[in-house]
């Protein structure tokens, strides 16, 4: 078989139709498979042979966990600037404008409200391709004010955990984020409105460090690397070799650290299933 990168219909000197394939088909990096982008998009960007959840943008998790796709943007206007005039290999604002370039969103999450099977809920959704979904000020800002109009509201909420940490660019800044954010959830819990996170692929540092982990309700997407530092650095500081699947959201569940892992598709009935309980016992 001969593969073409050339437009539809333009035709080569010998007079052949050549079609284009780029960008149709998708190696799944687990098993190997050769997938139809197709397919795999109606598989809801899960591999039909071996499960492998593949990362999905905030917009898809949103349109997958509320009715209809139908939905309320909420607290988009806010932005982050460069307050340490931070440089590595590129300036931060230089890297802020390649992301909002990227995602079309000006950082790294959405706030949405809408209903999960007829139930209004709030639903945070982290977007990883911003900056590695890395927490910053406006980060924690967003997930605060989400918090709070969950508690005014009194409607449930639902977030979607995809970050690599706090976003060291914006030093303590960053990390002041872990406590805000905690200590918002801390009042949404003695308001008794139900939280629930879900933490998916991959869910680290300073986020695992704080909201990540405080869900009425903690679930994992299978496979989904979860944790504070990397494997790599753990067995470099304690230099020990790590168990097989450290890490990962079926060890954590089977270590205590999550309630559930729940495939994908089984995921917005899981989360209406507990929140028929946990509104009722609230």
């Amino acid at each position: 078989m001969t593969w073409f990168k050339r437009q539809p219909g333009e035709l080569d000197t010998s007079g052949e139709k050549k079609i284009r394939t780029e960008g149709l088909w998708v190696k799944c990096d687990n098993c190997r498979q050769i997938i139809w982008k197709r397919d795999l998009e109606e598989n809801l960007s899960v591999c039909p042979k071996c499960g492998k959840h593949f990362r999905i943008d905030a917009r898809t998790r949103l349109a997958q966990l509320l009715d209809d796709n139908q939905y309320e943007i909420f607290d988009s206007n806010l932005a982050s600037n460069d307050p340490l005039k931070f440089v590595d290999l590129k300036s931060y604002s230089s890297r802020l404008k390649q992301a909002k370039a990227d995602t079309g969103l000006k950082d790294a999450i959405i706030n949405a409200q809408g209903k999960l099977n007829g139930r209004p809920v709030i639903v945070v959704s982290m977007e990883y391709s911003f900056i590695g979904g890395s927490m910053g000020a406006v980060v924690g800002e967003a997930i605060t004010r989400a918090i709070e109009k969950a508690i005014e509201t009194r409607k449930p909420i639902i977030i979607v955990s995809a970050s690599g940490g706090a976003r060291m660019m914006e030093g303590a800044i960053s990390l002041m984020q872990l406590a805000k954010v905690s200590a918002a959830l801390a009042r949404l819990d003695t308001a008794r409105v139900p939280y629930i996170s879900v933490l998916t692929d991959p869910t680290t540092g300073g986020v695992t460090a704080s909201f990540a982990m405080l869900g009425d309700l903690n679930i994992g997407e299978p496979g989904a690397l979860i944790g504070f530092a990397g494997p790599r650095v753990i067995e470099q500081t304690i230099r020990q070799k790590l168990p097989p699947g450290f890490q990962r959201s079926e060890f954590l569940l089977e270590h205590g650290m999550l309630d559930a892992v729940v495939p994908r598709k089984d995921l917005k009935a899981y989360i209406a299933r507990a929140l028929d309980f946990m509104v009722q016992a609230a």
